[in-house]
């Protein structure tokens, strides 16, 4: 069984103390800790003792897990024909019932010629956008 392993930065930040006070207490033997290179690593049992208290477990629920990407694509030698193709492929795409929870921005700068296109959404989506942005632009 793996043994739970707190910083001295985590143990403050769980006790509202500061770090350094957290520091004299292992320093003066007040609180038990191991020094692992430089740093001291207090068991959960060790912080249990020296509390009085049980130290709650955290339990992540990761069917709530949100990943999303955020993407920038810089497309240059675009005319402005091409970037409006491009932008209306776009906006087409986000319409779309598999598009949900997606988001994409166009910005045109003519002096330039470069179309940028700022994507944000969960990473299916997003990927699927950004195939269809690399073929729009390959044309």
């Amino acid at each position: 069984m793996a043994q739970e392993l707190y910083s001295v930065e985590q143990v403050a930040n769980r006790l509202g103390l500061h770090v350094r006070t957290i520091r004299n207490y292992v320093r003066d033997g007040r609180l038990k800790a191991v020094r692992i290179g430089k740093q001291y690593r207090i068991t959960r049992e060790d912080l249990e003792e020296f509390t009085g208290a049980p130290t709650a477990v955290v339990d992540i629920d990761r069917s709530a897990r949100h990943v999303e990407a955020s993407s920038i694509v810089h497309i240059d030698a675009v005319d402005r024909a091409t970037a409006d193709r491009i932008t209306t492929h776009i906006l087409g795409a986000l319409n779309q019932p598999e598009a949900v929870n997606l988001k994409a921005e166009t910005i045109y700068d003519e002096d330039r010629a470069v179309l940028k296109v700022i994507v944000l959404g969960n990473l299916p989506a997003t990927a699927d956008l950004l195939r269809l942005i690399n073929l729009m632009a390959e044309q």
